[in-house]
């Protein structure tokens, strides 16, 4: 079978939050704001209960994105978030320690801004040969 025809699986399949922060929400006008963060949450909430490696990151919380939303971190409680200071995630050497540290090959890249969040770390992370859901 195709490898682009596979289902992932909680088995071998990690996940990715990426900068669901208070000001990067303020900037969403393609959908209902209440509708994204329930959605968001619900995959959060799904993750967990399948025991799913997940990685939270966010971008420059103190200076002006503000923290990563409630919502995820009481899914979360205790997890670490990855701060970084660049857009583009796969450039955080923490980032890419804790995407390798699930050993996982499936990663599902769940980004508030797709141009941004998603594709910057998937086209940088792509010659590793891991397997992206973009969300």
């Amino acid at each position: 079978m195709n490898q682009y025809h596979k289902l992932y699986t909680a088995a071998d399949s990690a996940i990715a939050f990426i900068d669901f922060q208070p000001q990067m929400l303020f900037g969403v006008a393609s959908a209902d704001r209440a509708t994204l963060v329930n959605n968001v949450t619900l995959l959060a909430k799904v993750a967990k209960e399948f025991n799913v490696p997940t990685v939270l990151s966010s971008v420059e919380t103190e200076s002006f994105s503000g923290y990563v939303w409630p919502q995820l971190l009481d899914i979360f409680p205790g997890q670490p978030v990855i701060e970084r200071s660049s857009m583009n995630s796969w450039d955080s050497q923490e980032f890419r320690k804790a995407i390798e540290a699930t050993g996982r090959k499936n990663i599902i890249l769940s980004g508030l801004w797709t141009e941004v969040c998603v594709t910057w770390a998937h086209h940088r992370d792509a010659r590793r040969r891991l397997q992206h859901l973009c969300r």
